[in-house]
Protein backbone atom coordinates (compact mmCIF):
# COMPACT_ATOMS: atom_id res chain seq x y z
CA UNK A 1 0.00 0.00 0.00
CA UNK A 2 2.96 2.52 0.86
CA UNK A 3 4.09 1.87 -2.57
CA UNK A 4 0.97 2.53 -4.29
CA UNK A 5 0.63 5.77 -2.36
CA UNK A 6 4.63 6.81 -3.13
CA UNK A 7 3.69 5.91 -7.38
CA UNK A 8 0.18 8.11 -7.01
CA UNK A 9 2.24 10.97 -5.46
CA UNK A 10 4.97 10.84 -8.19
CA UNK A 11 2.11 10.94 -10.72
CA UNK A 12 0.23 13.90 -9.30
CA UNK A 13 3.89 15.98 -8.98
CA UNK A 14 4.68 15.05 -12.86
CA UNK A 15 1.16 16.38 -14.03
CA UNK A 16 1.99 19.32 -12.05
CA UNK A 17 5.15 19.74 -13.31
CA UNK A 18 3.96 19.58 -17.00
CA UNK A 19 1.01 21.69 -16.89
CA UNK A 20 2.50 25.07 -16.88
CA UNK A 21 4.29 23.88 -19.73
CA UNK A 22 1.35 22.33 -21.33
CA UNK A 23 0.04 26.00 -20.50
CA UNK A 24 2.89 28.18 -22.43
CA UNK A 25 2.96 25.74 -25.13
CA UNK A 26 -0.76 26.75 -25.95
CA UNK A 27 -0.01 30.58 -25.21
CA UNK A 28 2.70 29.82 -28.31
CA UNK A 29 0.65 28.85 -30.70
CA UNK A 30 -2.04 31.19 -30.27
CA UNK A 31 0.52 34.00 -30.77
CA UNK A 32 1.23 32.35 -33.86
CA UNK A 33 -2.12 32.23 -35.07
CA UNK A 34 -2.67 35.36 -34.48
CA UNK A 35 0.21 36.76 -36.15
CA UNK A 36 -0.51 34.43 -39.23
CA UNK A 37 -4.50 36.24 -39.60
CA UNK A 38 -2.85 39.47 -39.43
CA UNK A 39 -0.43 38.38 -42.31
CA UNK A 40 -3.21 37.03 -44.57
CA UNK A 41 -5.45 40.50 -43.70
CA UNK A 42 -1.96 42.15 -44.83
CA UNK A 43 -1.73 39.89 -47.87
CA UNK A 44 -5.54 40.47 -48.67
CA UNK A 45 -4.97 44.32 -48.87
CA UNK A 46 -2.12 44.42 -50.87
CA UNK A 47 -3.72 41.60 -53.39
CA UNK A 48 -6.88 44.62 -53.57
CA UNK A 49 -4.44 47.32 -54.52
CA UNK A 50 -2.34 45.26 -56.73
CA UNK A 51 -5.31 43.75 -58.91
CA UNK A 52 -4.34 44.34 -62.55
CA UNK A 53 -0.70 44.97 -61.99
CA UNK A 54 1.47 42.14 -63.30
CA UNK A 55 4.02 42.84 -59.95
CA UNK A 56 4.92 39.84 -57.45
CA UNK A 57 3.34 40.34 -54.17
CA UNK A 58 4.78 38.75 -51.00
CA UNK A 59 3.89 37.37 -48.18
CA UNK A 60 4.26 38.81 -44.33
CA UNK A 61 6.88 35.86 -43.81
CA UNK A 62 9.06 36.51 -47.25
CA UNK A 63 9.10 40.01 -46.60
CA UNK A 64 10.53 39.80 -43.44
CA UNK A 65 13.09 37.38 -44.44
CA UNK A 66 13.97 39.52 -47.64
CA UNK A 67 14.26 42.23 -45.04
CA UNK A 68 16.49 40.52 -42.67
CA UNK A 69 19.08 39.24 -45.98
CA UNK A 70 19.22 42.83 -47.19
CA UNK A 71 20.43 44.11 -43.53
CA UNK A 72 22.82 41.12 -43.25
CA UNK A 73 24.01 41.94 -46.56
CA UNK A 74 24.58 46.01 -45.83
CA UNK A 75 26.25 44.78 -42.65
CA UNK A 76 28.55 42.44 -44.28
CA UNK A 77 29.63 45.25 -46.92
CA UNK A 78 29.31 47.68 -44.94
CA UNK A 79 32.09 49.00 -42.10
CA UNK A 80 32.33 45.72 -40.47
CA UNK A 81 34.48 44.21 -42.84
CA UNK A 82 36.70 47.13 -43.07
CA UNK A 83 37.12 46.88 -39.44
CA UNK A 84 38.19 43.71 -39.34
CA UNK A 85 40.72 43.83 -42.44
CA UNK A 86 41.93 46.91 -39.90
CA UNK A 87 42.56 44.75 -37.21
CA UNK A 88 43.75 42.43 -39.36
CA UNK A 89 46.50 44.33 -40.53
CA UNK A 90 47.06 45.09 -37.40
CA UNK A 91 47.66 41.86 -36.17
CA UNK A 92 50.04 41.29 -38.92
CA UNK A 93 52.19 44.62 -38.40
CA UNK A 94 52.29 44.16 -34.67
CA UNK A 95 53.51 40.12 -35.25
CA UNK A 96 56.10 41.58 -38.23
CA UNK A 97 57.49 43.90 -35.84
CA UNK A 98 57.61 41.49 -32.87
CA UNK A 99 59.60 39.30 -35.69
CA UNK A 100 61.44 41.60 -36.53
CA UNK A 101 63.16 42.50 -33.09
CA UNK A 102 63.38 38.76 -32.48
CA UNK A 103 65.29 38.54 -35.78
CA UNK A 104 67.47 40.94 -34.28
CA UNK A 105 67.90 40.12 -31.19
CA UNK A 106 69.48 36.25 -32.93
CA UNK A 107 71.39 38.72 -35.07
CA UNK A 108 72.76 40.39 -32.39
CA UNK A 109 73.83 37.25 -29.80
CA UNK A 110 75.34 35.69 -32.97
CA UNK A 111 77.88 38.42 -33.82
CA UNK A 112 78.65 38.78 -30.05
CA UNK A 113 79.25 34.86 -29.97
CA UNK A 114 80.99 35.19 -33.26
CA UNK A 115 83.10 37.90 -31.94
CA UNK A 116 84.00 35.86 -29.05
CA UNK A 117 85.31 32.66 -30.92
CA UNK A 118 87.54 34.64 -33.02
CA UNK A 119 89.07 35.80 -29.80
CA UNK A 120 89.45 32.68 -28.19
CA UNK A 121 90.50 31.39 -30.97
CA UNK A 122 93.48 33.82 -31.28
CA UNK A 123 94.45 33.82 -28.00
CA UNK A 124 94.33 29.27 -28.42
CA UNK A 125 96.69 30.18 -31.20
CA UNK A 126 98.98 32.37 -29.66
CA UNK A 127 98.94 30.09 -25.97
CA UNK A 128 99.78 27.13 -28.65
CA UNK A 129 103.04 29.15 -30.40
CA UNK A 130 103.94 30.65 -26.98
CA UNK A 131 103.98 26.77 -25.58
CA UNK A 132 105.81 25.30 -28.40
CA UNK A 133 108.43 28.09 -27.73
CA UNK A 134 108.91 27.73 -24.16
CA UNK A 135 108.69 23.78 -24.77
CA UNK A 136 111.99 24.48 -27.70
CA UNK A 137 113.22 27.06 -25.07
CA UNK A 138 112.82 24.62 -22.42
CA UNK A 139 114.48 21.46 -23.88
CA UNK A 140 117.60 23.82 -25.72
CA UNK A 141 118.24 25.25 -21.93
CA UNK A 142 118.57 21.34 -20.80
CA UNK A 143 120.23 20.33 -23.44
CA UNK A 144 123.15 22.80 -23.18
CA UNK A 145 123.43 22.49 -19.55
CA UNK A 146 124.04 18.82 -20.45
CA UNK A 147 126.26 20.01 -22.96
CA UNK A 148 128.09 22.10 -20.79
CA UNK A 149 129.07 19.00 -18.36
CA UNK A 150 130.32 16.60 -20.87
CA UNK A 151 132.76 19.80 -22.43
CA UNK A 152 135.23 19.27 -19.60
CA UNK A 153 135.38 15.66 -20.47
CA UNK A 154 136.39 16.70 -23.93
CA UNK A 155 139.03 18.49 -23.00
CA UNK A 156 140.51 15.94 -20.93
CA UNK A 157 140.42 13.74 -23.62
CA UNK A 158 142.16 16.22 -25.65
CA UNK A 159 144.97 17.09 -23.29
CA UNK A 160 145.33 13.40 -22.50
CA UNK A 161 145.73 12.74 -26.07
CA UNK A 162 148.47 15.73 -26.82
CA UNK A 163 150.74 14.10 -24.08
CA UNK A 164 151.14 11.12 -25.84
CA UNK A 165 154.23 10.55 -27.53
CA UNK A 166 154.89 10.32 -31.02
CA UNK A 167 156.93 6.55 -30.22
CA UNK A 168 153.26 5.35 -28.74
CA UNK A 169 150.62 6.73 -31.12
CA UNK A 170 150.16 3.29 -32.74
CA UNK A 171 149.65 1.44 -28.94
CA UNK A 172 146.31 -0.15 -28.31
CA UNK A 173 145.50 1.70 -25.36
CA UNK A 174 146.41 5.29 -27.34
CA UNK A 175 143.99 4.06 -30.49
CA UNK A 176 141.50 2.96 -28.37
CA UNK A 177 141.17 6.35 -26.30
CA UNK A 178 141.23 7.86 -29.95
CA UNK A 179 138.27 5.60 -31.02
CA UNK A 180 136.27 6.53 -28.01
CA UNK A 181 137.25 10.48 -28.21
CA UNK A 182 135.95 10.34 -32.22
CA UNK A 183 133.09 8.73 -30.76
CA UNK A 184 132.44 11.22 -28.55
CA UNK A 185 132.35 13.89 -31.19
CA UNK A 186 131.00 12.11 -33.24
CA UNK A 187 127.61 12.49 -31.06
CA UNK A 188 128.21 15.58 -30.19
CA UNK A 189 127.98 16.45 -33.84
CA UNK A 190 124.40 14.58 -34.12
CA UNK A 191 123.07 16.62 -31.38
CA UNK A 192 123.95 19.92 -33.09
CA UNK A 193 127.20 21.02 -31.19
CA UNK A 194 129.93 22.56 -33.28
CA UNK A 195 133.50 23.70 -32.19
CA UNK A 196 133.94 27.52 -32.45
CA UNK A 197 136.61 28.73 -34.99
CA UNK A 198 139.14 30.93 -33.45
CA UNK A 199 143.18 30.85 -34.80
CA UNK A 200 143.19 33.29 -37.06
CA UNK A 201 139.98 34.75 -37.26
CA UNK A 202 138.96 37.96 -36.45
CA UNK A 203 137.96 38.65 -32.89
CA UNK A 204 134.21 38.36 -32.08
CA UNK A 205 132.99 39.36 -28.64
CA UNK A 206 130.21 37.16 -29.37
CA UNK A 207 131.79 34.15 -29.50
CA UNK A 208 135.56 34.36 -27.80
CA UNK A 209 136.73 35.57 -24.82
CA UNK A 210 140.01 37.42 -24.75
CA UNK A 211 141.92 36.99 -21.96
CA UNK A 212 145.88 38.45 -23.36
CA UNK A 213 146.78 40.05 -25.84
CA UNK A 214 150.34 38.84 -27.56
CA UNK A 215 152.51 40.76 -30.51
CA UNK A 216 152.49 38.99 -33.86
CA UNK A 217 154.44 40.49 -37.18
CA UNK A 218 152.99 38.20 -39.42
CA UNK A 219 148.83 38.72 -38.21
CA UNK A 220 147.19 41.65 -38.20
CA UNK A 221 145.94 44.01 -35.11
CA UNK A 222 142.51 41.93 -33.64
CA UNK A 223 143.30 38.82 -34.86
CA UNK A 224 143.12 35.75 -32.66
CA UNK A 225 146.50 34.34 -32.62
CA UNK A 226 146.25 31.55 -30.11
CA UNK A 227 143.19 29.45 -28.30
CA UNK A 228 143.80 28.59 -24.61
CA UNK A 229 140.43 26.81 -24.90
CA UNK A 230 138.39 25.53 -27.58
CA UNK A 231 134.47 26.97 -27.43
CA UNK A 232 131.16 25.54 -28.41
CA UNK A 233 127.62 26.62 -30.25
CA UNK A 234 124.54 24.23 -29.94
CA UNK A 235 122.73 25.11 -33.02
CA UNK A 236 123.07 28.97 -33.06
CA UNK A 237 123.58 29.90 -29.65
CA UNK A 238 126.71 29.51 -27.41
CA UNK A 239 127.25 26.94 -25.13
CA UNK A 240 130.69 27.87 -24.33
CA UNK A 241 132.79 31.03 -25.18
CA UNK A 242 136.58 30.00 -27.11
CA UNK A 243 139.15 31.52 -24.40
CA UNK A 244 142.02 33.33 -26.94
CA UNK A 245 145.12 35.72 -27.31
CA UNK A 246 144.30 38.31 -29.40
CA UNK A 247 147.15 40.41 -31.59
CA UNK A 248 147.38 43.37 -30.32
Amino acid sequence: MAEEKKQEERKTAAQQEEAPKDEAAQETVQEAEKSDGACETEESGAAQEADGDDGVTQTCGETGDADEKAADAQEEDGEPETDEGGEAKEKKGFFSRKKEKKEDAFKGQLSELQDKLMRQMAEFENFRRRTEKEKASMYEIGAKSVIEKILPVVDNFERGLATVPEESQGEPFVEGMNKIYRQLMTELSNLGVTPIEAVGKEFNPELHNAVMQVEDSELESGTIAQELQKGYLYRDSVVRHSMVAVVQ
